[in-house]
């Protein structure tokens, strides 16, 4: 008879991270998905152009550490919609600089306003000081603090 692993997976940090973080992401997901037809990594494309502004996608990839072919095949989708633009660098042919189109602002526009409210009916679970901790508890794992 083996002997069952006593490992308790439900507990593992990382896995625990995750298990929030895609419980916590799911009704967002849907509003993007529902409304614009957007996968994750489009809207994460969607809202680094938003945020930032004129970026390659070398760099979203690195502000939101997304794997390039992922970067690559959100920008090439966005691209195709019409909600973002690409221009070659003229310093650098190899450089592709992303932007935005008056649609594609659009579209970041509204879903800033719906991640906005989306964040706010998850943070009634928790105090005020809880949702600080959690935040700045986030950002040190994240390498960010």
């Amino acid at each position: 008879m083996t002997k069952p692993d006593d490992f308790d997976l439900q507990a593992f940090l990382p896995y625990l991270l995750n298990q929030a973080a895609e419980e916590a992401s799911l009704g967002f997901q849907q509003i993007y998905k529902d409304r614009y037809g957007l996968l994750r990594s489009e809207w994460r494309v969607l809202f680094h152009l938003g945020i930032f502004g004129r970026l390659t996608a070398t760099e979203i990839g690195a502000k939101g550490k997304v794997h390039k072919t992922k970067v690559s095949r959100a920008v090439q989708r966005l691209a195709d919609r019409r909600l973002v633009k690409r221009a070659r660098s003229e310093d650098d042919r190899r450089v592709e600089w992303l932007e935005l189109t008056p649609v594609g602002e659009k579209v970041y526009r509204d879903l800033r306003e719906v991640a906005q409210e989306y964040e706010s009916s998850l943070q009634v679970k928790l105090s005020d000081d809880e949702m600080r901790v959690l935040k700045a508890m986030l950002l040190k794992l994240a390498g960010r603090l």
